[in-house]
């Protein structure tokens, strides 16, 4: 959708920012629906709302496609946001229903944190060769995900259900007639739930308060980073959006990077503290990936902040994209399990929350930003709250084990 603002735009007569909504409604759509569509699931269980909110995705995503004014544009836009977060909200469960935290698990897991990061990522470049190709028909952007998104929902109906409370549910009713198999906790308690506790957590835990903060800003940056990215090829290389968005495919091979460090710093570092703890390891041997990317990070950003210039070499700009998202996406693979199950999930429903908020804001002023502030100055501010925000993973590395000492909800692995 990213490259298709422009011809949005022109053809609703409202400005560039104003188009820009269609990207930053639709990603705040995912930030809120997991807040309603998790504790649903507790009651429902899983197959059936990805049923359902897979074929609403569909519904809204064609309607957008059709829409004949910009405000049925955006509400179309944040509907379908809304009810495409169903794998946002229920994912993590369902892997954890499905494999154990072992080899495959874990490798499982890291695809699925992946899948956030490649759509911004390399969504600008489907949406420029989509364009080219249908003479900058935008309504195609669009319509590819209709047909993309057809599979997923004939998929959903053939799956079996994987919650476990909604398959004993079932095993109890039909053991023990109707009346046992319905007694259940009622949606409005397991909404204040789902909605208080992640609240708490970031008002009184620390460690998931700068976990958060730190991860939200590095995901809600990379928006910002390839909305100024498009901007500075075009402006000073004379990219057009195809070639822009193939420049992308460096921060690509960084999350790959990030992934291959972080099986190896689990194979090896953490694996030798679970030998000397006897299979129990403190959860801040998961951080050392993080530890490194909050290095990376801040060199990616400055390099892509004071590389980009007239006469330079697009690719030297282009490489800054390696330690970019080498130091982003370590920065989330490595984020510890210090808590109990129930606490994970309300820990990682405030991170998404967070993180899918500032992704809907930061494109909404970064070019403005970077008009005002020029290219070099803009890029550092980004680059300068990474150094700001470095520490965080050393410090809890160095004094995670008195927070969780003080904590209510934080304990070790067993």
């Amino acid at each position: 959708m990213v490259p298709a603002t422009t011809l949005i735009a022109v053809e609703f007569h409202v400005s560039r920012t104003e188009s820009i909504l269609t990207l930053a409604l639709y990603t705040l759509g995912i930030a809120l629906g997991p807040i309603f569509i998790a504790p649903l699931s507790e009651i429902l269980g899983r197959k059936w709302l990805y049923v359902i909110t897979a074929s609403c995705l569909l519904a809204f995503t064609g309607a957008a496609a059709g829409a004949q004014n910009f405000g049925t544009l955006l509400v179309c836009r944040f509907l379908a946001g809304f009810l495409g977060s169903a794998g946002v909200a229920m994912g993590a469960g369902t892997i954890s229903d499905v494999w154990a935290l072992g080899r495959t698990g874990g490798i499982v897991s890291l695809l699925f944190i992946l899948g956030p990061f490649l759509g911004p990522s390399l969504g600008p470049l489907a949406g420029a060769y989509i364009l080219h190709n249908h003479r900058d028909d935008w309504r195609w952007t669009q319509y590819l995900l209709l047909i993309l998104g057809a599979p997923i929902v004939l998929g959903t109906l053939l799956m079996q259900e994987t919650a476990k409370n909604r398959i004993l549910r079932n095993a109890s009713k039909a053991k023990e007639g109707s009346e046992s198999g319905n007694q259940r906790t009622p949606f409005s308690q397991i909404m204040r739930f789902s909605v208080v506790r992640p609240v708490k957590m970031l008002c009184n835990e620390a460690i998931v308060l700068s976990l958060t903060i730190y991860t939200a800003f590095a995901y809600a940056v990379t928006f910002s980073y390839f909305g100024s990215a498009m901007y500075v090829l075009q402006l000073e290389y004379g990219f057009d959006l195809r070639h822009a968005g193939l420049g992308f495919i460096s921060v690509v091979i960084g999350y790959v990077m990030a992934i291959i460090t972080f099986l190896v710093f689990d194979s090896t570092l953490y694996a030798k503290a679970l030998q000397a703890g006897g299979g129990d390891a403190a959860p801040e041997h998961r951080l050392y990936a993080g530890m490194m990317g909050s290095v990376l990070l801040p060199v990616g950003l400055f390099w892509n902040a004071w590389e980009a210039h007239r006469g330079g070499h697009w690719a030297a700009l282009v490489a800054a994209g390696i330690p970019f998202g080498w130091g982003a996406f370590s920065l989330f693979v490595s984020v510890s399990d210090d808590y109990e199950d129930e606490a994970i999930a309300s820990a990682l429903a405030a991170n998404g929350t967070l993180r899918y908020t500032l992704g809907a804001v930061f494109p909404l002023f970064t070019i403005q930003m970077y008009q005002a502030m020029g290219i070099h100055w803009a890029g550092s501010v980004w680059a300068f709250i990474s150094v700001v925000l470095l520490p965080i993973p050393w410090l809890l590395f160095k004094y995670g084990d008195r927070l969780r000492a003080k904590s209510q909800f934080a304990q070790m692995k067993h």
